[in-house]
This record gives structure tokens, sequence and C-alpha cells, in this order.
């Protein structure tokens, strides 16, 4: 058989390498499985530790807590470096490494007598989240697939979806059996034995060759063929102005889901419901986020990433107007809060990808990351605050703010498109 013509291996990068690169479905589960297991052993852990550690060490709640705040602190600084070196490496070289350095936290974390020695730990686990949660995994398929990388990350987030959900029953099991110094031996040993062998064996090599720049697709369909002197001409002005707009929207929207992530149970407490009532509705959140990303993975890809934020920014708006409103549609707003943040999660991914094309897309990945991990840390606990000064009406009318100032700014994105 003749060998395929020179303009099907030009339009295809990864054809030349395909004989020795793992298939997309295989990089997908690889990175699926490994984000369930790094987001429960390190993001959600202290949902199920915090009250143990605090027991046994005699160390306030609030302290143990801020123990993952500090991590969040230092992912976001290190993840513009880590952008950097996805761009280059492809990936795989720096998913093996953030396994081994949340290993050397949990193992250290493990061996914690002290509160320098605690806070030490999760300033490494830190640095390790920076390099091997979301924002890595999208740059890694970015890099590795280009303007094809949209559906991958879709289907990367349904896995992460159940993250709390295995991660949860598998810390208490732990902690229950081995106590929560033995959990976390046991999450440090499985992040050597398991995550990066995963990574060592089943993430291609090498990177395929850096893909060509690919001007933004017009929100309402696809390109045109002026489109590629279009963006020649476009003065680097505009792109900059889009960049910040899409780093304050993808920042802004993180307020809301790291401060309800935190004080959900509390808010719906001060609707008069039961702790029990509280923790059944806040478990709609997680199959409604899975639901809506199912969704988007079927109905979604016909249509530019910008609708799909669209649609995040309103449902969460919905959902929080309606907690703050308090209607007794409690199920309602949580399903449509759950939504939202579910797509989001794709659009922080897709989005980029889309405005910008994959050239630099992992190293813009870092950025984007940086201010939203700081918001991942600090919101609680401003948040937390405003709870203790004026109440939770008060804070759910604010986030309620928020979720419009979401829909404003992505609003102005899509202004900002049509003028490109």
């Amino acid at each position: 058989m003749s060998p395929p013509p020179a303009s099907t291996a030009a339009a295809d990068p990864e054809a030349t390498t395909a004989p020795t690169r793992p298939s997309r479905a295989i990089v997908i589960t690889v990175l699926g499985i490994t984000q369930i297991l790094a987001w429960g052993s390190t993001f959600y852990l202290l949902a199920v530790l915090a009250p143990v550690i605090a027991a046994d060490t005699g160390w306030p709640k609030t302290f143990v807590v801020g123990g993952l705040t500090l991590g969040l602190v230092a992912a976001s600084l290190v993840s513009p470096r880590v952008g950097r070196a996805v761009e280059a490496t492809g990936g795989r070289p720096v998913l093996v490494g953030s396994a081994l350095v949340m290993a050397a936290g949990l193992a250290l974390l493990g061996l914690a007598t002290s509160r320098t020695l605690y806070l030490a730990a999760w300033l490494v686990i830190g640095l390790g989240m920076g390099a091997g949660l979301y924002d890595a995994a999208f740059a890694t398929l970015g890099r590795l697939y280009g303007s094809t990388a949209r559906s991958a990350i879709t289907a990367l987030t349904l896995f992460g979806g159940f993250a709390s959900t295995v991660g949860w029953p598998l810390s208490a099991f732990l902690v229950e059996t081995l106590g929560w110094r033995g959990a976390c031996f046991a999450y440090a040993a499985m992040h050597v034995l398991v995550i990066a062998p995963l990574y060592l064996t089943l993430l291609p090599r090498r990177p395929a060759p850096a893909p060509v720049a690919t001007p933004a697709l017009p929100a309402g369909g696809e390109k045109t063929g002026s489109d590629e002197a279009a963006s020649a001409a476009r003065p680097a002005g505009d792109d900059r102005l889009l960049r910040l707009t899409l780093s304050a929207a993808l920042t802004v929207s993180g307020i809301a889901t790291a401060v309800i992530s935190v004080h959900l149970i509390t808010l719906l407490q001060a609707r008069d419901l039961t702790l029990a009532a509280a923790v059944g509705l806040a478990a709609m959140v997680g199959p409604s986020q899975v639901g809506a990303r199912v969704l988007e993975a079927w109905i979604g890809r016909r249509y530019h990433p910008i609708w799909t934020a669209g649609a995040s920014a309103a449902l969460t708006f919905t959902g929080v107007a309606i907690l703050a409103l308090g209607w007794a549609v409690l199920p309602l707003a949580l399903v449509c809060y759950g939504a939202g943040i579910g797509i989001r999660s794709i659009v922080k991914g897709t989005l980029p990808l889309a405005l910008f094309g994959p050239h630099g897309y992992a190293a813009l990945m870092g950025r984007l990351a940086l201010p939203q991990l700081l918001v991942a840390a600090l919101a609680p606990l401003a948040a937390a605050w405003l709870l203790e000064a004026a109440g939770p009406t008060a804070l759910l009318w604010t986030l309620a703010g928020v979720t419009a100032l979401d829909a404003v700014l992505m609003g102005l994105i899509q202004v900002q498109m049509r003028g490109r």
C-alpha cells in the first residue's frame, strides 16, 4: 500500500508517530483514573481527615483546614512554570514529577508531629497539586491533541466528577483501618506505586510537533476562509485584552464554587434544615455536575465553548439566586448550581483553546491557573468572615452578585470575539 500523501501527514502531526504513541482513549482513561486518585488524596483529603487530625493532635480545626489553603497558594504560584514545562515536554515528565512530589508531601504529613511540619507537608503537597491536577492535565491534552482536544477535555471532566465520590469513602476506609497517619502513608504509596507508573508507561514519551497557531472561531459557527488573514492583521493588544477578560471571568466564576463547596451545609442549615436534610440536598450537586457534563459532551461540541460558558454562568446565577431568595425549591437551586459548576470545569479547558488556538495553550493554562487557585484558597476564608459578620443571607446575595458579574464578563468576551 502506498504511503499517505504529504498533505495528509502535514494535516495530522501525530500520523507519523501513531505506531509508537498510546491511543487517545488510553491517554484519557489514564488521566481520568489518576485525576480521581490525585484529587481524592489531596484537595478532598481534609473533608474526612480534618476532624480526626484535630482530635488526635489538639490543633484547632481551622488551623488543620488552613493547611489546604497554604497548599492551594503554593499551587497557584507554581502554575505558570508548570504550564511552560508542559508546553516544552508534552506533560508526561511534569505529571510523573507531580505524583512523586504529592507522595513526598503526604508522607511528610503522616510524620507531622508539630504545626511547622504539618504546614511544610501541605506546602509540598500544594506544589504537587499545581503540577498534577486539572490545569496540568488539560494543558497536557491540549499539547498532545491541539485544536482537537476539546472532546478529550470534556471526557476527562466526566472522570473528575467522581473524585469526591471515590475519595471520601476511600479516605474513611483508610482512616478506619490504618488511622489518619496510615491513610497518608497509604496515599503516598499509591502515588509512587500506581499513579507515577501509569504516567510513565501509558502517556506519550514525547509531545507531538508544536501545533500551528489557530485563530479563534466565531461564536456562531465554523471558521471562515478569511479568519487567518484577519488574525494576522489583528493588533496584539486585542489578544491581551481578551486574555485579561478571560482570566477575570474564570477567576470570578471560581469564587462561588470555592465558597459554596466549603460552606454549603452551613448555608442550607440556615434555611431551617436539619443536618441530615442539608447533607441529603447537598448530595444532589455531584450528580448534577456529571449529568451536565454528559449533556455538554453530547451536544456542546456543535457549538463554540462561549455558549457553554454562558449557560454555565446563567445556571450558577440561577441556583445561587434561588438560595438567596429563600424560595422553597432548594432542590432546583442545587441542580442548577451543580450543573453550572459542572460544565464550568469544561469551559476552563476548552474556551482558552477555542479563543487562542493550540499554540502556547499549555503555557496559557498555567498563567490562567494562578489567580483561580489563589481565589480557591482565599475566598472560603473571606466567606467565613462574612458569615460571622453579616450572616448567610448577606453571603448568598454577595455570591449572587459575583455570579452575575461572571455572566457580564462572558458577554464581554463574546463582544470581543465578534470584534476579532
